[in-house]
């Protein structure tokens, strides 16, 4: 997937190519804009080149093709501490030997800073993060989570314009990394700086970003706000790599305008939106999201398609109950249930009919 550069882009790849070996290609031609004060996150899984397109942007790595633009300036030959970026590491990076006021102290020294103005702002720094009354104490007396506190409110001090985040709360606990990513959020919107975020997870991203970069393979698969890809994936990589997923394979009957006829390995025939459906007669993946699935005659939409299926499993999850059922010969496909009072209780081997609204069933690549 492409994109055309923007002539208003705060941050521009334009037909950028990264090799380490002058053979493999580890980013493929990234053409790429965002715009300022965007938040954008750059999701994909290990090796798929979202890390060296951040190393790259940050001056750690060169681009061995293309264009870096910043703010209009190509910064492909300018060192990463002119660069002006602040950046936040997964493993913080904080000295050790110092203390906290003297690791937020450190950049501004760099930029030759007055004293009074260097307490004012790292003031203002710590105060932002709710670290104001850790300035003398070292790394090492520090939380995990008060370092990663610390290596935001550096990254911050000196009032950077762009600000580039490498997996930065991989290693906090499940609440707190959630906790941090509003906290993050909420931080970029009042500031209003531009963030470029790398994660591999899906959930970080959907949480936080404007817009999602999802990464495979050295390319952008697609490029959209959190809603669209969820909601509209435009291949099978997206549909499976954002949220759960049912996938039933099936050959395309017939293409109308929009709609893909869809006949299922076991003879069903679905009713689909034709996203990446090719051809009649060619293969495809059909996908529909577990929580768009029903059982119950009252609750399936109009125009709802309806299908045989066997109950596998009962999984229950304190806020939603988990089905796995045997559909179309596939024995892995799951209807998510909200856990409400009075919900009807299945059974492992009980038949029932489940159903879902033909627009939430994508025909995809297979």
């Amino acid at each position: 997937m492409t994109q055309e550069p923007r002539t208003d882009a705060f941050v521009a790849f334009e037909h950028v190519q990264k090799s380490y070996d002058g053979v493999t290609l580890v980013v493929k031609d990234l053409n790429l804009s965002i715009g300022k004060g965007e938040f954008l996150t750059m999701l994909g899984p290990s090796g798929s080149g979202k890390t060296t397109c951040l190393m790259m942007l940050a001056g750690f790595e060169t681009a061995t093709h293309g264009e870096i633009k910043l703010d209009g300036v190509n910064i492909n030959q300018v060192p990463p501490h002119k660069r002006g970026i602040g950046m936040v590491f997964q493993n913080y990076a904080l000295f050790p030997h110092m203390t906290v006021g003297e690791n937020l102290a450190f950049p501004l020294e760099v930029r030759g800073m007055g004293k009074d103005e260097r307490e004012a702002k790292i003031k203002r720094a710590l105060d932002m993060v709710q670290m104001g009354a850790y300035a003398n104490r070292r790394p090492a007396q520090l939380s995990g989570g008060q370092q990663q506190r610390i290596a935001l409110a550096r990254a911050l001090v000196f009032d950077p314009k762009l600000v580039l985040m490498d997996e930065p709360l991989g290693a906090l606990d499940k609440q707190l990394r959630e906790h941090m990513q509003f906290e993050i959020k909420h931080l970029h919107e009042s500031l209003g700086i531009t963030v470029v975020y790398v994660t591999h997870d899906q959930g970080e991203a959907l949480t936080m970003s404007d817009r999602v970069a999802v990464f495979n393979d050295g390319r952008i698969q697609q490029l959209a706000p959190p809603a669209d890809l969820y909601e509209r994936p435009e291949n099978s990589f997206v549909a499976q790599f954002i949220g759960e997923n049912n996938k039933l394979l099936g050959t395309i009957e017939e293409l109308t305008g929009d709609r893909a006829l869809v006949r299922l390995a076991t003879g069903e025939l679905i009713d689909a939106t034709a996203v990446n459906a090719r051809e009649k007669g060619g293969k495809t993946l059909v996908s529909i999201r577990p929580e768009r699935v029903e059982f119950k005659p009252e609750m399936m939409p109009p125009g709802a398609h309806t299908i045989d299926a066997e109950v596998v499993e009962i999984i229950y999850m304190g806020d939603i109950l988990r089905a796995v059922l045997k559909v179309a010969g596939s024995d892995g496909f799951v209807m998510k249930m909200r856990n409400t009072l009075g919900q009807t209780k299945l059974t492992p081997g009980q038949k029932i009919k489940v159903g879902w609204h033909p627009q939430d069933a994508r025909a995809l690549d297979p």
